[in-house]
C-alpha cells in the first residue's frame, strides 16, 4: 500500500536488538551460562563411550563398564536438570523483553498523528498490532533462546571433537561450505519476501474491515461485485507472497538436510581411514562419530529457527517503523528544559490562526483553497456549510491533525506542525463524531486524559456534559466497567464521555467536529449550553450541521467548495441574505 506506515530498515532492527540485549545483561548471562553447562554435561557421554570402546578393545573388566554406565547416567540426569533451569531462565528473559516490546509499540502507536493512521488505513495498523506482535512473540519466546542454545552447543561439540582428536574435526566441517552458501542464498531473498507477505496481510485486513464497516453503503450503491473483486485481488497478492517464501524454504531446507548428513558420513569414512593409518584410535573415532551425530540437532535448530528469525525480523521492522516521522511532523531536539531547541515561547492568550491554507488528500486535488481564518481568543466560532464543503478538513487543520499543503496554521505565531504532539494537545483538542469507550471503569475512561484527576473533578466533568445522572445510575456507579465485555453504553453516552474527557483535559482551544451529532437535538442543545458555561473564556470552534449551534455562536463561518464565503455573527449573516440566510430559512422553516 502506498500509504502504509513506514518499515524500519535492517540496520535499525539490528541496533534495536543489540539495545534490548544490553538492557538485560544478567538475564542473558544466566541463560547462556546454564545452557552452556547443560551442553557441556551432554558432551561427556560420547567421550566416555569412546573411552569404553577403547578399553573393551584392550580387555577391560565388567566393573569398569558398570562405572562408565553409572557415570553416563549421572551426567544425563545433570543435563536434564540444567536444561530445565536453562529453559526457565530463557523464558523469563523472553517474557521481559516481549513486555518491553509491547509497551514501546503502544507508546509509538499512541504518538502517531491521526492523519497518518487515517491515510495508512485500519488494516495496516491492525495487522501490526495483531499478526506482527504474535509473530514477534514467537521469535522472542522460542526462536531467540533456542538459537542461543544451539549456537552454544555447536561450539562446545566442535571443541570436544578437537580435544578428542584434532584431525577428526575435519569431517565435521565438510558441510560448512554447503550450509554457508545455502544460508546466504536464502538470507538475500527471505527478508523482502516476508515483508511483502506481511504487507499483503495488511491489505486483506484493510479491505475486509472497510467492507464490513461500509456494508450498508456497499449494498445501497450496488458495489458488492467491486468489493469482492478487491478482496480476491488482495488474496491473490497474499497467495503470491506466501508462495514465494514457500519456494525459498523448499530449496533451503533440502540443502540443509544434506548438510546434516555429511559430518556423520564423513567422520565414519575418514575416521576409518585415520584408524587404519594409525592417526586415531578406535575410541577417538567412536567419540567423534557420536559428536558428529550430536551436531545434527543443534545445527538443525539453528537453521530452522533462522526461518523464524526472518518472520520475526520482518515483524519487528514493521513495529519499529511505526516510530518513523510521518505527515511532515518532526519532533525537534529538546533543550535542557524540555522545550524544542530554538522554539519561541508560547504566550498565554492562545491565539490560533490559519493563513492562506491549502490542503489536498490527493496530489493536485485541493479541497481547501487559500482559507484564512483567525478565531478570536475566547469566542465561539461555528463553521457551517453543505456536506463535503471542507468543514471537517479545516477543523482538523486547526486542531493540528493535518498539516496544510501550503500556508500555515499557527498558535501564538508558532506553526502547529512544529509543536510536539504532547505540547500541541495542551493548546488545541479535537472531538469528532468518532468516539471510543475503553475497557475499564467509567472513571478510568474520563480520567485517562488526566490520570491525577480526583473523583470530584471527574464528577464535575460528567456533570458539565449532562452525563452524571445516568453515570451514577449504572450498576456500580462511576466504578462500573464499560467497554468490550463491560456494561454497554449507547452511542450518545459514549459521545458524552468523549466530551467529558475534553472538559477535564482543559485546553484553551477546542475543535468540535459535529461532536453532538448522535444526541437527540433537544438533549444536544441543553448539552451544548452546559458545555458553553464550563468553557467560558476558551476558544471553541464548532463544526455542526444543526444551525442552533451557529445561532448561539459569536461568529459563523460559512464554508463552501473549500472556501470561506461568509463570516460574521448570526444576525449579520441573516441580514446579508446570502448562503447562510438561505440555510437558516430552510432549517428554521
Amino acid at each position: 500500500m502506498s500509504n502504509a506506515l513506514p518499515v524500519a530498515d535492517a540496520r535499525q532492527v539490528r541496533r534495536y536488538a543489540r539495545e534490548l540485549a544490553r538492557r538485560h545483561p544478567r538475564g542473558l548471562a544466566a541463560a547462556l551460562g546454564l545452557h552452556a553447562l547443560a551442553a557441556a554435561a551432554g558432551l561427556v557421554a560420547p567421550r566416555l563411550l569412546g573411552d569404553l570402546v577403547e578399553g573393551i578393545s584392550r580387555g577391560v573388566g565388567a566393573v569398569t563398564v558398570d562405572r562408565v554406565a553409572l557415570a553416563i547416567a549421572g551426567f544425563v540426569v545433570a543435563q536434564s536438570v540444567l536444561v530445565r533451569f536453562a529453559h526457565l531462565a530463557s523464558a523469563r528473559l523472553g517474557e521481559r523483553v516481549l513486555a518491553e516490546l509491547r509497551e514501546e509499540f503502544v507508546e509509538r502507536v499512541l504518538a502517531l498523528p491521526l492523519s497518518t493512521v487515517e491515510r495508512a488505513g485500519t488494516g495496516d495498523l491492525l495487522t501490526r498490532t495483531s499478526r506482527d506482535v504474535a509473530a514477534l512473540s514467537r521469535t522472542v519466546r522460542f526462536a531467540a533462546p533456542e538459537t542461543l542454545i544451539a549456537a552454544v552447543t555447536v561450539l562446545l561439540i566442535l571443541g570436544a571433537v578437537v580435544l578428542t582428536g584434532p584431525l577428526l574435526v575435519v569431517p565435521c566441517l565438510l558441510a560448512v561450505p554447503l550450509l554457508v552458501a545455502g544460508t546466504r542464498w536464502y538470507l538475500r531473498r527471505a527478508p523482502a519476501g516476508y515483508l511483502r507477505e506481511n504487507a499483503a496481510y495488511s491489505d486483506i485486513t484493510d479491505g475486509i474491515s472497510e467492507t464490513v464497516e461500509g456494508a450498508r453503503t456497499t449494498e445501497a450503491l450496488r458495489q458488492q461485485a467491486r468489493r469482492r473483486a478487491r478482496t480476491d485481488a488482495d488474496i491473490r497478492r497474499s497467495y503470491a507472497a506466501e508462495y514465494y517464501t514457500l519456494n525459498l524454504r523448499t530449496v533451503f531446507f533440502p540443502v540443509a538436510e544434506i548438510g546434516y548428513l555429511l559430518p556423520v558420513v564423513g567422520t565414519l569414512l575418514l575416521g576409518g581411514w585415520f584408524y587404519l593409518e594409525g592417526w586415531a584410535s578406535l575410541g577417538q573415532v567412536t567419540a567423534a562419530t557420536l559428536y558428529a551425530q550430536q551436531l545434527v540437532d543443534p545445527v538443525d535448530r539453528l537453521l530452522s529457527w533462522l526461518d523464524e528469525f526472518q518472520v520475526g525480523g520482518a515483524s519487528l521492522a514493521r513495529l519499529l517503523g511505526v516510530a518513523e516521522p510521518a505527515d511532515g511532523r518532526q519532533t525537534e531536539p529538546a533543550d535542557a528544559d524540555g522545550e524544542p531547541a530554538g522554539a519561541a515561547p508560547v504566550t498565554d492568550d492562545g491565539r490560533l490562526a490559519a493563513h492562506d491554507v491549502r490542503y489536498a488528500y490527493r496530489a493536485d486535488h485541493d479541497v481547501l483553497h487559500g482559507v484564512t481564518l483567525v478565531p478570536r481568543p475566547g469566542e465561539k466560532l461555528a463553521m457551517v456549510g453543505p456536506s463535503g464543503a471542507g468543514k471537517s478538513t479545516l477543523g482538523r487543520l486547526l486542531a493540528g491533525v493535518h498539516a496544510p499543503r501550503a500556508g500555515a496554521v499557527t498558535v501564538d505565531g508558532r506553526p502547529l506542525s512544529e509543536l510536539p504532539l504532547a505540547e500541541l494537545r495542551t493548546h488545541v483538542a479535537l472531538v469528532s463524531q468518532e468516539h471510543h469507550v475503553f475497557i475499564g471503569t467509567l472513571t478510568d475512561n474520563v480520567a485517562m486524559v488526566r490520570p491525577d484527576a480526583g473523583p470530584a473533578e471527574v464528577r464535575a466533568a460528567l456533570a458539565a456534559v449532562d452525563a452524571l445522572d445516568w453515570a451514577e445510575a449504572l450498576p456500580d456507579g462511576l466504578d462500573t466497567r464499560v467497554g468490550a465485555g463491560g456494561h454497554p453504553l449507547s452511542p450518545a453516552q459514549a459521545q458524552q464521555l468523549a466530551l467529558a474527557r475534553l472538559v477535564l483535559a482543559d485546553p484553551h482551544t477546542l475543535v468540535l467536529d459535529e461532536a453532538t451529532s448522535l444526541i437527540d437535538p433537544r438533549a444536544a442543545r441543553a448539552l451544548e449550553r452546559s458545555l458553553a458555561a464550563v468553557l467560558q473564556g476558551r476558544t471553541v470552534i464548532a463544526i455542526a450541521h444543526r444551525l442552533f449551534s451557529a445561532h448561539d455562536a459569536d461568529r459563523v463561518a460559512v464554508v463552501e467548495d473549500g472556501r470561506i464565503t461568509e463570516l460574521g455573527s448570526h444576525d449579520e449573516l441573516v441580514a446579508a441574505g446570502g448562503s447562510y440566510a438561505a440555510l437558516w430559512r430552510s432549517w428554521h422553516g
